[in-house]
């Protein structure tokens, strides 16, 4: 076991601060596509592509969406393994975060700049094509990023050191996607321009210009040869697929990610329902809700860190599951509780915003031991793959959450015809409580002392040598 320099504190800032512009990225089209494409009709924008009905309850917008995630989740695996076998002079990661992080800016400001400005399928098309390429070089991005952290934390306190600092840059990145309307009327003010599509272009451009610049900090100050240990695999795809889903523990993590992340996506895209349907409140109250959910979050993840290094992190992984299922089932009811409706709508982010600081930082910690404890047990290290495989499995939890939800609208989504609003959050409940039940099958003092023994062997063998 060759010897590797310890991540310094400015290093990690460098490294979180790249996913401070990926997450920019993200939540820019998932805050803003819906709107643009979809818009109110009180908004000033036009609609750019048809709006036909599919099966009831699916309409063009929601299929583009579920299409480029589902792209997004198979191609994954591809990229985990072409970084995994990677072989250069800069490492396995880095290569790859060079190459993707211009064209995902790129994209992400494509999607929003239609080809036609009617409602006409060339548009669709466009989009389409947008959509996959934003989300392909996305992924080229992400991938290899998450797979640094098992490679350049090298203890379990470490790892979660590095996923507290991204999953504080995580949500700032939402907090900063969320101001593209402010900078839409800052534009307004200098360049005296009054069409708000080309208003709300400009700002996208602005905040994408911005993400890109996060995007190329751990590129630029990040030397993954003198912090990690760079054993490129030589397993081919379909093996290392594979691999990675016979392990145990990663199935015990991953089929509870699953759950959660599709009562998670179920609960967020309900969410403005939840306000204005359920609680009769306006939609104005969400420039209010989302960044309290932020701030209670993120005066948590102090205690996140200190209580995971004391308990352990699985113990809080499965509270939060189960917690997180407590808050969903509350949907249910809101609007009916004895209490006034701008207080249920307070109550419902803040307890929301609790399970979900623990939720943030513990799994990819969680991930990172997974994939160490397989790299020594059995030589192979392709951190790569299990991160992707849990981000195929992630997307495919968020796009069956979105698939769901929709379906649900139909059994009534309106004030006084609400089962269909209601309903979602009696799902979420299940969902999420199954993900706490079925995530007590991890062993995780068995795997980290396991992890502890054979560095200890290693170490001993080098020395001996």
């Amino acid at each position: 076991m060759s010897t590797v320099a310890k991540l310094p504190g400015s290093k990690q800032c460098a490294y979180s601060i790249g996913q401070l512009g990926w997450s920019i990225l993200i939540n820019i089209v998932n805050l803003q596509l819906v709107y643009f494409y979809i818009p109110p009709a009180d908004s000033g924008l036009k609609s750019f592509i048809p709006q036909v009905v599919f099966l009831v309850v699916l309409n063009t917008l929601t299929l583009l969406a579920a299409s480029g995630r589902l792209f997004d989740a198979i191609t994954d695996p591809w990229i985990a393994n072409l970084s995994d076998n990677w072989k250069s002079d800069k490492g396995r990661r880095i290569p790859f975060l060079k190459a993707g992080a211009f064209p995902a800016a790129l994209f992400c400001v494509l999607i929003f700049i239609p080809i036609s400005q009617d409602a006409g399928w060339i548009n669709v098309a466009w989009l389409f094509l947008t959509q996959i390429m934003f989300y392909l070089f996305l992924t080229v991005y992400v991938t290899p990023y998450f797979a640094l952290i098992p490679e350049l934390g090298h203890t379990s306190n470490e790892k979660l050191n590095l996923s507290t600092w991204i999953s504080i840059t995580y949500a700032l990145g939402i907090v900063i996607a969320s101001q593209v309307p402010v900078f839409a009327g800052i534009f307004e003010t200098i360049l005296g321009i009054s069409d708000p599509v080309r208003l709300t272009q400009i700002a996208i451009a602005f905040v994408a210009f911005l993400a890109l610049l996060c995007m190329l900090v751990p590129v630029i100050f990040i030397d993954e040869k003198k912090y990690c240990r760079n054993v490129p695999s030589d397993v081919p795809l379909m093996e290392a697929v594979k691999r990675t889903f016979k392990n145990k523990n990663f199935v015990y993590y991953v089929v509870a990610d699953f759950s959660y992340f599709m009562g998670l996506t179920i609960m967020m895209t309900g969410l403005l329902y939840y306000i204005t349907v359920l609680l009769a409140l306006p939609s104005s109250m969400m420039a209010v809700l989302l960044p309290l959910m932020v701030v209670t979050s993120f005066l948590f993840y102090p205690i996140v860190n200190i209580l995971a290094k004391k308990v352990g992190k699985k113990i809080l992984i499965i509270i939060s599951f189960l917690f997180m299922s407590l808050v969903f089932l509350m949907n249910y009811f809101l609007g009916n509780l004895p209490i006034a409706n701008d207080i249920q709508a307070y109550l419902l982010i803040i307890f929301y915003g609790v399970p979900l600081s623990f939720v943030s930082i513990l799994p990819n910690a969680v991930l990172a031991d997974i994939a160490e404890h397989d790299a020594l047990k059995s030589g192979v290290k392709q951190e790569g793959m299990y991160f992707a495989a849990r981000t195929l499995m992630q997307k495919f939890g968020q796009t069956f959450g979105v698939l769901v939800f929709a379906m649900l609208t139909s059994l009534g989504k309106d004030p006084g015809d609400d089962l269909g609003i209601r309903l979602s959050g009696l799902v979420g409940f299940i969902l999420c409580a199954a993900a706490g039940i079925y995530f007590t099958k991890y062993n995780e003092k068995k795997l980290l002392n396991e992890i502890e023994n054979m560095k200890k062997k290693e170490i001993a063998r080098i020395m001996c040598e």
